[in-house]
């Protein structure tokens, strides 16, 4: 019926007899009765001014952290002020890609400046116009692989749990097969990776740096999918790549991640956008919208959508996604952070990252939180934990500073650009003098 309300009792007794039903309760019988509501008692209206006291009393309730030190998919970092002042003008105020190309020209060109930006940075040829998160990034990005032979796909243990919990289920509705590949020391393990690839497999997915920080051998990773027929999808950290090789360096075929960290706030978990790119063979299996560049009929350059060939408006009964939108205000900012760091900033804001994550993770070694892993690492990395990990949460929560998160065996720590040397010895203080009392905190 879609938004369609009755303008009359006659409608509704038609609609009802329409229906086969005796009243409008019947259309809620399969609702449970204890969760039923019958009335909605609403209070008196308050002014403005009230309910904006009311609101800040509310807001005091809130614990504000004056130090993050943990990251695992979102992450704490200096946001330049040019960034939301570009956004909030209001012709850019909208999460759509626009349709009517001839008045949306300035959201199109930032979209397709976007693209350029994020496909250099992944050293990719191709990006869309971004999809809802990483993980709905990673899920896509594993579908495109598949073909009639091969519908199988390998993921790494060392990705992100929350991501491969997205993939799992979009691969159970499609009836993919998705097999795990074994971690080694914190990293994928290339020799079981070896002993799965065969001829139906589609696809290796990996994460580097991984969910535990550690820089994966994405090269041999590659090569072993490609050895074997498959493709190789790789998930980044954006901002690692203005340290790190690049995913087109080490020969990947797509390469996907979460742009949180390119100019997104935290904002308790959202939004955010997913980053897709891939190489030039797959361009026409890329999911949602590409902003491409052209002329008008005076010979100006512009701007269109184009290749929207697996959307569900234009192909539905063959599209392979069902993506039909983008996160267009999100990849506004992402686009306003890179440009106005450049190069050279994205190159120093990780190299803060790195420097400052091995700073806080040879204090805390000392003081008895050894590394968990061996191996190359940029802004986080894993711990053991001489306390228990939530004990060591509730201590750091007394002193403001939100801990790294508690893992099975130890804490993911992480640190960036954020955190100011004082801050990191003033976290490793506070942990040595919990130690030292030796009670439960």
């Amino acid at each position: 019926m879609g938004n369609y309300v009755p303008s009359s009792p006659e409608e509704t007794r038609d609609m009802l007899d329409f229906l086969g039903l005796s009243s409008v309760d019947d259309l809620y019988r399969d609702v449970p009765k204890e969760v039923y509501l019958h009335q909605v008692d609403i209070p008196e209206g308050k002014s403005e001014m009230e309910a904006l006291r009311d609101v800040e009393k509310m807001g005091e309730k809130n614990r504000r952290f004056t130090s993050i030190f943990r990251g695992a998919g979102a992450y704490s970092h200096y946001i330049p002020a040019i960034v939301k002042q570009v956004i909030s003008k209001e012709a850019f105020r909208t999460t759509y890609t626009p349709y009517q190309a001839e008045i949306s020209q300035g959201i199109l060109q930032s979209i397709f400046e976007y693209q350029t930006m994020i496909s250099e940075l992944t050293g990719m040829d191709v990006s869309n116009a971004s999809v809802y998160d990483g993980a709905t990034a990673a899920a896509e990005a594993v579908f495109m692989c598949l073909d009639r032979k091969r519908n199988r796909i390998l993921a790494s243990e060392a990705m992100h749990p929350q991501v491969l919990e997205v993939m799992k289920t979009y691969c159970e509705s499609r009836h993919v097969e998705l097999t795990l590949i074994p971690t080694k020391e914190g990293k994928t393990d290339k020799e079981a990776l070896s002993s799965l690839l065969d001829e139906g497999t589609a696809a290796v997915f990996f994460q580097s740096p991984n969910f535990y920080g550690l820089i994966e051998d994405s090269g041999n990773l590659v090569s072993q999918a490609h050895e074997a027929g498959a493709k190789a999808v790789m998930s980044v950290s954006p901002l690692s790549l203005g340290l790190l090789k690049t995913p087109g360096e080490y020969g990947a075929d797509i390469a996907v991640g979460d742009g949180q960290e390119l100019g997104l706030p935290l904002s308790f978990g959202g939004p955010s956008m997913g980053f897709m790119t891939c190489r030039d063979k797959l361009m026409r299996k890329l999911p949602g919208r590409i902003v491409g560049e052209t002329t008008d009929s005076r010979g100006n350059r512009c701007y269109v959508l184009t290749l929207q060939a697996r959307e569900q408006h234009i192909r539905r009964e063959k599209a392979s996604s069902n993506i039909c939108s983008n996160e267009a205000l999100c990849t506004m900012a992402c686009g306003a952070y890179m440009a106005a760091l450049g190069p050279e900033g994205m190159k120093e804001a990780a190299s803060q990252c790195a420097a400052k994550a091995h700073y806080l993770a040879e204090k805390l070694s000392e003081i008895g939180f050894p590394l968990k892993y061996k191996g190359p690492f940029f802004d986080e990395f894993a711990t053991e934990s001489p306390i228990p990990p939530k004990e060591v949460e509730k201590l750091l929560e007394k002193e403001g500073i939100l801990s790294g998160l508690p893992i099975e065996g130890g804490i993911l720590w992480c640190a960036t650009e954020m955190n100011s040397r004082e801050d990191m010895d003033r976290l490793v203080s506070i942990l040595k003098g919990g130690m030292a009392h030796g009670t439960h905190i």
